[in-house]
């Protein structure tokens, strides 16, 4: 039997995130696929998975880069993106500036993806007169939770569409081509409800298009479903997806009146989701009694928190686990019984199996024991991305398994003289 999540787990401790390539590999062939043929490009959003090993599979499989920072552009060109706007090979979505953006959009010459009417103005003040992109927010969109809709009236993304013919005035005063436009409405949508969006959304491009004579490129943005509760591979929609995108192309390019327009998509977590495991350990299983309150609860303890996994205590995240027993990594089999997995923060929020309301959802197990593993799956988006430092616990270390079975290191584990190092006193 094998033994490799308990050998990683032996040298590395735990916890310890794992990414497997050939996964990742799989996911990318089928987006190389969706988007073949002429004027169709995928970019990744890269705040989902910054890692520069992740960075370099997509830059090799031809992808190009959504960053969302000033950092996250300097990263995209470590992992050697080339800078400049033509083509755009990094796009910088933003809301609002912070830090070293300006001064990035710069030195970089890359293409910024203004998302409020205001920046208009800084880029004028800052002496910038290259192209420019507009994020629009057109009205309607999508999230699996609220505090994921990227589009409608409570999304703070992206420029209200009836304000666009004032910003395209603005820009055109202050020097500066609008050459794409970018909207992202859905955040993970049903294959029928992204179809039905992007329906929408084309509809609504092919009216702005005219405002934007200088336009050469259209962001559909994404992202692509990824159902966490089923298994990993299902993906009839596919050619769905691929019929419906190369008209959406045709009829934006028509609207445009130029053969050559580009078509954008990002892909979203459908990447690198179930590319990516968190391994932890159960330290202790314990339990409460039921009284007036509601009934009795079994905690599964273990050590990882919400400091390595954010997403199930801020969005309710829905992750499948898997409880491995013995040097042989053995998965447990037998009798299950409904157990609430949570981690060693001192905070009451510091559960892996929780609604999207906030209430606690058992999830049926064998029954775990100290010393098991427990494996959370696809986690490979959002998740070492979103973690933190809290409690002073250090980052966990992020490991690269490549399609051959070789291990190799992509993080250490943190240590508390990392946290120090930006003290001043």
């Amino acid at each position: 039997m094998s033994s490799f999540y308990h050998d990683l787990a032996a040298d590395a401790g735990t916890p310890y995130w794992l990414y497997d390539e050939a996964v990742l590999q799989r996911r990318l062939s089928n987006i190389a696929w969706l988007t073949e043929g002429p004027g169709l490009q995928p970019r990744f959003a890269m705040k989902a998975c910054p890692a520069t090993r992740v960075l370099a599979a997509m830059r090799s499989h031809g992808l190009w880069i959504d960053a969302v920072s000033g950092n996250e552009v300097l990263r995209a060109r470590h992992a050697g993106f080339a800078g400049g706007n033509d083509p755009p090979q990094i796009l910088f979505t933003s809301d609002a500036w912070r830090d070293n953006a300006l001064a990035v959009i710069q030195q970089e010459r890359i293409l910024p993806n203004l998302g409020s009417p205001g920046m208009v103005e800084m880029l004028r003040q800052a002496g910038y007169r290259g192209p420019i992109a507009l994020r629009v927010n057109p009205g309607f969109g999508h999230g699996h939770v609220n505090t994921c809709d990227t589009g409608g009236p409570s999304a703070k993304h992206g420029i209200w569409h009836e304000d666009l013919p004032a910003v395209a005035g603005a820009a055109a005063a202050a020097g500066l081509r609008v050459v794409m436009l970018h909207a992202h409405i859905g955040s993970g949508p049903q294959p029928a409800e992204l179809l039905h969006n992007w329906q929408c959304l084309a509809a609504a491009f092919e009216t702005l298009l005219p405002l934007f004579p200088d336009a050469t490129a259209v962001n559909l943005g994404g992202g692509l479903p990824f159902n966490y509760r089923a298994a990993e591979g299902r993906e009839a929609w596919l050619p769905d997806l691929r019929d419906l995108l190369v008209q959406i192309a045709g009829r934006l390019a028509r609207a445009a009146g130029q053969a050559g327009l580009r078509v954008e998509i990002e892909p979203g977590r459908y990447l690198m989701a179930p590319v990516g495991t968190l391994v932890t350990r159960v330290l202790d299983v314990k339990r409460t009694r039921g009284d007036a309150r509601g009934p009795g609860v079994t905690f599964v303890m273990v050590d990882a928190g919400f400091n390595d996994l954010l997403r199930p205590a801020l969005y309710g995240a829905h992750h499948a686990l898997q409880v491995l027993r013995g040097e042989a990594d053995e998965p447990v089999t037998g009798e299950v019984a409904p157990v609430v997995v949570a981690g060693p923060l001192c905070e009451a929020g510091d559960v892996f199996t929780r609604e999207a309301n906030g209430l606690l959802a058992p999830r049926l197990l064998p029954c775990p024991q100290p010393g098991d593993l427990l494996l959370i799956h696809d986690v490979g988006a959002y998740g070492y991305a979103m973690s933190s430092t809290y409690n002073s616990f250090g980052p966990a270390p992020q490991f690269w398994r490549t399609s051959g079975g070789e291990v190799q290191m992509m993080s250490r584990r943190g240590t508390l003289a990392d946290l120090l190092r930006l003290e001043t006193g």
